[in-house]
């Protein structure tokens, strides 16, 4: 088995999962679904929460000669990013649509890493004309390529709703159907993180068995 492609943290009890902020622009919406999430996810009840903010990871355009799946990476930022990930069981991306695809900042990060991706959920809170589906389309064939698990529910904030929280002071809360579809999607997400780290946990102790 390829070395790179190894889970090196330790079999712990508590899942743990990160939500990334996939936008780097100032005067930023993502801060307020990347929050409203964290608090589904949070009471969900079995997972502790981080938020990852991409701007304080200032990863350059990634241009290294080895992908991080065949080879370590020399960037120290980037090491930072990736020893930040290994400690996760999951992620939930916020996801912009910016021209019809992901933010490129997110993108980025995405290329920046593999084994710390790998048999790991994700899950995606969209916002744009349609709701970022496009967007989340396409980080869905990114999370396979990564060997990622994404989930088929996700959260759509449409551009209504967007303005109505921008211009009107409205919480993503005072909408039903997206409070609906965050609690599926934490539970789908939930689901999906208890059996994949029962899963790599399992494959840690039988390999520290057969050393």
């Amino acid at each position: 088995m390829n070395p790179v492609l190894k889970e090196c943290r330790h079999v712990s009890s508590q899942a743990k999962i990160a939500v990334v902020i996939g936008s780097v622009r100032s005067n930023r919406f993502a801060d307020k679904p990347a929050n409203w999430i964290a608090d589904f996810a949070r009471a969900n009840g079995t997972m502790d929460v981080e938020i990852l903010d991409l701007k304080n990871f200032p990863l350059p355009i990634f241009d290294e000669a080895v992908s991080p799946a065949y080879g370590a990476s020399q960037n120290p930022v980037a090491r930072q990013w990736q020893a930040k990930l290994e400690e996760m069981d999951g992620f939930i991306f916020t996801a912009a649509e910016y021209s019809h695809g992901p933010t490129a900042a997110l993108k980025n990060a995405l290329d920046w890493a593999y084994p710390q991706w790998a048999k790991k959920p994700a899950a995606f809170v969209g916002y744009g004309g349609v709701g970022g589906a496009r967007a989340i389309e396409q980080l869905r064939l990114h999370a396979v390529e990564l060997q990622m698990v994404p989930t088929r529910n996700a959260v759509h904030i449409m551009f209504g709703e967007y303005l109505a929280v921008v211009n009107d002071g409205k919480s993503l809360s005072d909408f039903p159907h997206l409070v609906k579809a965050a609690e599926d999607t934490v539970a789908q997400l939930a689901w999906w993180v208890k059996a994949t780290k029962a899963a790599r946990d399992a494959d840690l102790t039988q390999s520290a068995k057969a050393a």
